[in-house]
């Protein structure tokens, strides 16, 4: 099968000849995305190829450092790892790669499409914090997973993927022992963003990215309290209490425009 291009202002896609016409519709959505995340932020990477695989292990092999950030992960959130990404490049999976990798747990498709935009949140909270990777190396991906819960959390409160994943948390929370907190690497992907989206309700938008923007030299418990202005006992309390009674509240984003088939966001 032979591999084209489709481009956009500031995006690239290398994907095969079939893909074309959903490749066109991630690109408009990633140019969306963009515009909205320099709403917010001071850097928003341009220039970026985006190179979609037909099969998830076409992206095991192309980017080695996923499946070493999914053995880190439990199970459960295993499955929304979906993508990588580098410091010019986005690797995802093709619609038809992520339509069989959902479950049948409600919001599992919906958080699975978004996954494109959940790297490219990664590539932007990256740029304004350069703390956190890209680029990987050995040091920065150990510095990734301590970070995880800030790192992917924030990039799936950014793409949208939050309230898809309800269900997912619901699940988890059944199935496992309570997850430490703030959320260990192993919960990251499914539990990070419920604690974002918590600060997002009580304190704006203006704190998640205030957060995300820097690491708290004094660690990650530090930094919670810091970005909440409360004790971390009262936090951690609200937080599973929240993700108990359904994982986040009214003001969880809602994800603009069509990727591969979504419409607007979760009620």
């Amino acid at each position: 099968m032979a591999w084209v291009e489709t481009q956009s202002l500031s995006f690239t896609a290398r994907h095969e000849d079939e893909d074309a016409a959903a490749a066109q519709d991630l690109l408009d959505d990633l140019e969306a995305f963009r515009a909205e995340l320099a709403e917010l932020f001071e850097r928003t990477p341009g220039g970026i190829a985006v190179i979609v695989h037909p099969r998830p292990y076409a992206l095991a092999l192309a980017q080695p450092w996923l499946p070493l950030a999914r053995r880190a992960a439990s199970p459960a959130s295993r499955r929304y790892m979906a993508g990588w990404f580098s410091s010019r490049e986005l690797h995802v999976l093709s619609p038809e790669a992520l339509e069989e990798r959902a479950s049948p747990v409600e919001g599992s498709r919906e958080a699975l499409m978004l996954s494109p935009l959940h790297e490219y949140a990664h590539l932007t909270i990256a740029a304004n914090n350069p703390a956190l990777p890209p680029p990987f190396n050995p040091g920065s991906f150990a510095r990734y997973l301590r970070w995880a819960w800030l790192a992917e959390g924030g990039a799936a409160q950014l793409s949208g993927q939050t309230p898809f994943l309800r269900a997912a948390v619901a699940r988890r929370l059944r199935e496992g022992r309570p997850p430490s907190f703030p959320p260990a690497a192993r919960d990251a992907p499914l539990l990070g963003g419920t604690l974002l989206d918590m600060l997002d309700e009580e304190r704006g938008t203006g704190a998640v990215v205030q957060l995300l923007s820097r690491l708290d030299p004094a660690g990650a418990r530090h930094a919670v309290e810091t970005a909440f202005g409360r004790r971390l006992l009262e936090v951690e309390r609200d937080w599973r209490e929240r993700i108990a009674g359904g994982g986040m509240g009214p003001r969880a984003r809602r994800r603009r425009g069509h990727l591969y088939g979504i419409e607007g966001g979760a009620s």
